[in-house]
């Protein structure tokens, strides 16, 4: 069982251009994304959250019982479910102004256990700055650490949702210990500061940065740099690539039973651009379709 824990929220897609343009609501938020993507891949997978018994918190469970995504972890409130209005560039990279005073998933507690079989804990976006819930996804990532439980970082830097960077910046770096592997857009690395070096040596085993279009490179323990080239698509918007990009790794850590710190340290050269190929792939399918739609088993055959 891998799971997910994180938001869960609606982003509501422009289908025009200008400040007026209709907007259409999406199921969406990374965790939740990668929890979807996760599913549609075929892996046992959990969802851990706070959801909204709201019209658009029904809609959001729906979508991940369809994926195969096992839900009774999930807490529910009657807080509304938070809302992100996503505005699209020329290139089809999105931007978001969230909407998240009293909705659900901010009041997330910590459970006293994880989903029976858990053999790793995907963390990111939102839920880890939005008090009182970020400090209670941060303890779940701790005890999931101590236990010896695999676990995957997706910083996903959301700058407009956080009054002191430099705080959060701080903040990033205690989670390192408890962090088995980081992965980040090259732009959250910039926002973040430090080097993957930097990084390693604090506890990941590992660190993978994406560059959008032009692929992603995996750094190791072990000094060694792995990197692939991004899928050629025809990119509609980039919403939830890199959410797909963390079910990928995962899925594809999980299938060669590498959801541990010295399998993850043994993967190798093959391993790695396996796996990243892997993971270019399922993104590129999600940049070739408007919103978060991440592929199928599949289509990845």
């Amino acid at each position: 069982m891998i799971v997910v824990a994180g938001e869960a929220l609606i982003d509501l897609v422009p289908q025009g251009t200008g400040a007026l343009a209709g907007l259409k609501p999406a199921l969406g938020g990374g965790p939740y994304n990668t929890a979807l993507a996760l599913g549609r891949l075929g892996s046992p997978t959990a969802f851990c959250s706070r959801v909204s018994y709201d019209a658009f918190g029904e809609a959001l469970l729906d979508g991940l019982r369809e994926a195969g995504v096992d839900v009774t972890a999930v807490q529910r409130g009657k807080e509304p479910t938070t809302l992100a209005v996503a505005t699209i560039d020329t290139h089809g990279s999105a931007a978001y102004s969230f909407y998240v005073d009293g909705t659900a998933d901010r009041l997330f507690t910590a459970p006293t256990e994880l989903p029976a079989g858990a053999r790793a804990v995907s963390f990111g976006t939102c839920s880890l700055v939005l008090e009182p819930g970020a400090s209670a996804y941060e303890e779940l990532m701790r005890t999931a650490a101590e236990q010896g439980v695999f676990t995957l970082l997706d910083p996903n830097i959301r700058a407009g949702l956080i009054p002191d960077a430099d705080a959060y910046r701080a903040r990033f770096k205690s989670w390192l210990p408890s962090v088995s592997l980081l992965k980040l857009s090259e732009e959250d690395a910039l926002w973040l500061g430090g080097t993957p070096r930097e990084w390693l040596a604090a506890g990941p085993s590992a660190v993978v940065i994406t560059h959008g279009g032009d692929g992603l490179t995996a750094f190791t323990r072990d000094g060694a740099v792995h990197s692939v080239p991004g899928e050629k698509v025809d990119v509609v918007d980039t919403i939830g690539a890199g959410d797909t990009v963390n079910a990928a790794l995962l899925h594809g850590l999980s299938a060669r039973a590498a959801l541990s710190l010295e399998a993850l340290a043994g993967l190798g050269p093959d391993g790695w651009s396996q796996l990243l190929r892997f993971a270019a792939r399922a993104a590129a399918i999600t940049c070739s379709r408007a919103g978060a739609e991440p592929p199928y088993a599949a289509e990845l055959v």
